[in-house]
Order: structure tokens, then sequence, then C-alpha cells
């Protein structure tokens, strides 16, 4: 079994300090996905190389404080690719890709950490830029290798996604192009909202994230924001998923997946 997590750990720092370690210690997953590491080189030498065994691999922003992803995994990779558009969004820290390449199969794990419209105008119109450049070099890749994302989309697809739809419909993360980019995405793209393939008619138990605003979490006033989003091979291999919700290391909660092959 090849055992998954995503997370956004909303600043690697602050998550350590609430047992990130010692609970990936005891989960034990073969990989771990982060987004918002909120952290560069120097931040993380010397203490975040390595979480549980996990040799982190990592896209860090050039802002200092913002965005970057990693994967902390206990396979080593045969590759490991860094950005994917070579411009706005890879400056961000948005993108990393570990290969897993054997004479027989070619599989990907990759962490995203998609852009948050919610600041304002200004960042909308940059979220549907990266919209429109990672479509098309999802195509690219699918016509190359298997792969599974796992990846803060910050778009709730459906309905069911999120605790206040009818009130949010005019808010990023839920706005009509949002939603369609994503059944664009798993219809005419061909890839699997892995989570849903498996509980395809959850509702309040389905989200990973809430505002620190009020009281979103003691009263379950949240958002399924955190995917995995796999080719069509990789996904029939799913077998069980967990979102964890007995500890709080950010305001997502980790999302993992069971999938019966190895790398």
């Amino acid at each position: 079994m090849f055992k998954l997590t995503s997370l956004n750990l909303n600043g690697i720092r602050s998550a350590s300090t609430k047992g990130l370690e010692a609970w990936l210690a005891k989960h034990a997953p073969d990989c771990i996905c982060v987004q918002e590491v909120k952290a560069q080189a120097p931040d993380v030498s010397g203490r975040f190389e390595a979480l549980a065994g996990l040799k982190g691999h990592f896209h860090f922003a050039e802002k200092k404080g913002y965005s970057g992803v990693a994967v902390y995994t206990r396979h080593e990779p045969s590759d490991v690719v860094v950005g994917f558009d070579g411009g706005e969004f890879d400056a961000e820290g948005r993108y990393v890709e570990l290969r897993f390449d054997t004479p027989t199969a070619k599989r990907s794990i990759i962490s995203v950490y998609c852009p948050s419209g919610s600041s304002g105008p200004e960042r909308q119109e940059a979220k549907y830029r990266f919209l429109d450049v990672f479509y098309p070099h999802l195509m690219a890749l699918k016509g190359q290798r298997e792969f599974i994302i796992c990846s803060d989309v910050n778009i709730a697809h459906q309905n069911a996604d999120l605790k206040n739809w009818r009130s949010n419909q005019k808010n990023s993360g839920f706005l009509p192009e949002e939603r369609a980019w994503m059944t664009k995405l798993l219809t005419d793209g061909g890839l699997v909202d892995v989570y849903r393939r498996l509980q395809p008619d959850t509702t309040d138990t389905c989200y990973t994230w809430w505002s620190n605003r009020g009281q979103a979490y003691a009263n379950n006033v949240g958002w399924r924001l955190d995917y995995h989003l796999a080719t069509p091979a990789l996904a029939e291999h799913a077998r069980t998923e967990a979102i964890y919700k007995a500890e709080k290391f950010s305001d997502h909660a980790p999302i993992t997946i069971e999938y019966d092959f190895t790398l």
C-alpha cells in the first residue's frame, strides 16, 4: 500500500510547534505533500530538510514568508521537477513534482498550491491566469505519465463541498468560473477527484478548511479545498480515505488516501 497525505501547513514553523512531526511519526505516510511552507531555504536548513524520517523536496517562493510547497517522501525519486510555468507562478513557489520511474511505469507525486483570490480582484485575476496555464500543463503531463496531485486548489467544486454554498456563490473559491474549471478538469481533462470517488455523497464530514473567523471550526462551517487529483489508472487504486481532525496543525486538515500500489 502507498499512503499519501496532503496538508496546507499555513507555515511550516507554525505547524511544527503544533505537533506535526510527532503526528507524522505515528501516522507514517509514505509521502506527505505540503503547501504554504512560508519559508525559504535558510529557514529550512538544519530544521526541516526531513520530517519523521521523510526527506523533503521543496519549491520556495521568492517572496519571504509566502507560499512554497514540498513533498516529503521515504522513497528516493528518480527526478525532481521544480516549477511548471517558467514565470509568474514559479516565482511564487507553487509546484514540485517527484518522479518515480521504473522500466515498466512512470509515476509522479505532485504538490501544488493554487492561488487564492480572496484578498481582492488583483489576486482573483492572478488565480484565473494560474488556472489558464495550469490546465494545459496537466494535459501535456497526462500524455506522458501517471500522476497524483495533492493540492490546496482553493476551489470548492460542488454545493456539497462547503457548508454555506448559497451565500458564497459570489465569493472567491466558489465562483462559477472556478467551479467550471474544476468540472472541465474532471470531465474533458480526464482527471479523477479521488476523495469523491471513494466518498461520492458526504457533505459535512468532507471539509478540510475552516476560517479562523468566528466559530467556524467549532461549528464545522467548512470548505473542501484540499484534493487528491489523479490520472484514472492511479485513481483506480485508491482504497481508503481519512480527513484527520483530532488535532489542528493549521487552518486545514490533513487528507490521507491509501492506494494499493507501491513506488
